[in-house]
């Protein structure tokens, strides 16, 4: 069996999606308002993945020529783009999760007939 290979677009697509299933619980006009947070964020988790590919692949380093005699080595372009776009990820997705709204307390469980025989017949 081939594993299907997803385009860019839809995989931000499922990743846009994955992140409206975590805020479903959002009042609609805060989520109305965070989308545009919610597909940056998507975009930029996607991006990342293909960098960490590109940089894994072809190292954090590339050489260049400045001129005819003149070669060296520098920080790969990708992990520059990387190294920033991770610092903002970050921040888009502090933002969102400071958006999620609180999850109301879940009461105690309340024990059984049977568990409270048991206790009554363990403590006398």
């Amino acid at each position: 069996m081939s594993k299907k290979v997803l385009t860019k677009e839809q995989r931000i697509r499922k990743e846009i999606n994955r992140l409206r299933k975590l805020f479903k619980d959002m009042p609609v006009n805060t989520m109305n308002t965070v989308i545009s947070l919610i597909e940056n964020a998507a975009f930029m988790t996607i991006t990342l993945e293909d960098l960490q590919v590109s940089i894994n692949k072809n190292g954090i380093v590339s050489e260049y020529q400045n001129g005819e005699n003149q070669w060296g080595t520098k920080k790969s372009p990708e992990v520059e783009i990387y190294n920033t776009m991770i610092k903002n990820h970050m921040g888009i997705m502090k933002q969102l999760t400071d958006l999620i709204p609180d999850q109301p307390k879940q009461e105690p469980k309340k024990e059984d007939d049977f568990i409270k025989i048991l206790k009554r017949d363990i403590n006398g």
